[in-house]
Protein backbone atom coordinates (compact mmCIF):
# COMPACT_ATOMS: atom_id res chain seq x y z
CA UNK A 1 0.00 0.00 0.00
CA UNK A 2 1.16 3.32 -0.76
CA UNK A 3 0.64 5.55 1.81
CA UNK A 4 -1.48 8.85 1.16
CA UNK A 5 0.33 11.94 1.89
CA UNK A 6 -0.58 14.22 5.03
CA UNK A 7 -2.16 17.39 4.78
CA UNK A 8 1.65 19.08 6.51
CA UNK A 9 3.24 17.63 3.51
CA UNK A 10 1.12 18.65 0.59
CA UNK A 11 1.35 22.27 2.28
CA UNK A 12 4.90 21.76 2.08
CA UNK A 13 5.00 20.74 -2.12
CA UNK A 14 3.00 23.43 -2.60
CA UNK A 15 4.71 25.94 -0.48
CA UNK A 16 7.94 24.44 -2.46
CA UNK A 17 6.28 24.97 -5.81
CA UNK A 18 5.52 28.21 -5.18
CA UNK A 19 9.36 29.18 -3.65
CA UNK A 20 10.52 27.43 -6.83
CA UNK A 21 8.74 29.61 -9.50
CA UNK A 22 9.88 32.96 -7.29
CA UNK A 23 13.40 31.65 -7.22
CA UNK A 24 12.94 31.20 -11.40
CA UNK A 25 11.85 34.44 -11.31
CA UNK A 26 14.31 36.71 -9.49
CA UNK A 27 16.68 34.65 -11.11
CA UNK A 28 15.55 36.18 -14.82
CA UNK A 29 14.53 39.77 -13.17
CA UNK A 30 18.70 39.52 -11.92
CA UNK A 31 19.76 38.33 -15.42
CA UNK A 32 17.27 41.23 -17.45
CA UNK A 33 18.57 43.87 -15.18
CA UNK A 34 22.15 42.77 -15.68
CA UNK A 35 21.52 42.50 -19.61
CA UNK A 36 19.88 45.79 -20.10
CA UNK A 37 22.74 47.79 -17.49
CA UNK A 38 20.41 49.66 -15.83
CA UNK A 39 20.57 47.76 -12.67
CA UNK A 40 22.41 48.96 -9.30
CA UNK A 41 24.59 47.79 -7.51
CA UNK A 42 22.28 47.75 -4.40
CA UNK A 43 19.21 46.61 -6.11
CA UNK A 44 21.52 43.15 -7.42
CA UNK A 45 22.75 42.37 -3.81
CA UNK A 46 19.37 42.66 -2.42
CA UNK A 47 17.68 40.52 -5.45
CA UNK A 48 20.72 38.07 -4.90
CA UNK A 49 20.49 38.02 -1.08
CA UNK A 50 16.08 37.31 -1.62
CA UNK A 51 17.47 34.44 -4.09
CA UNK A 52 19.41 32.90 -1.57
CA UNK A 53 16.98 33.44 1.37
CA UNK A 54 14.46 31.36 -0.52
CA UNK A 55 16.94 28.97 -1.36
CA UNK A 56 17.63 28.01 2.34
CA UNK A 57 13.52 27.62 2.51
CA UNK A 58 13.37 25.20 -0.24
CA UNK A 59 16.22 23.01 1.27
CA UNK A 60 14.06 23.17 4.63
CA UNK A 61 11.03 22.25 3.17
CA UNK A 62 13.14 19.86 1.07
CA UNK A 63 14.36 18.07 3.84
CA UNK A 64 11.26 17.73 5.64
CA UNK A 65 9.56 16.00 2.62
CA UNK A 66 12.53 13.33 2.01
CA UNK A 67 13.31 11.43 5.65
CA UNK A 68 17.05 10.62 6.09
CA UNK A 69 17.47 7.03 5.33
CA UNK A 70 20.27 5.42 6.65
CA UNK A 71 21.27 2.21 4.87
Amino acid sequence: MTPTPSNDDQDARQELAKLRQEHRDLDAAIEALIETGRADHLQLQRLKKRKLILKDRMIVLEDQLLPDIIA
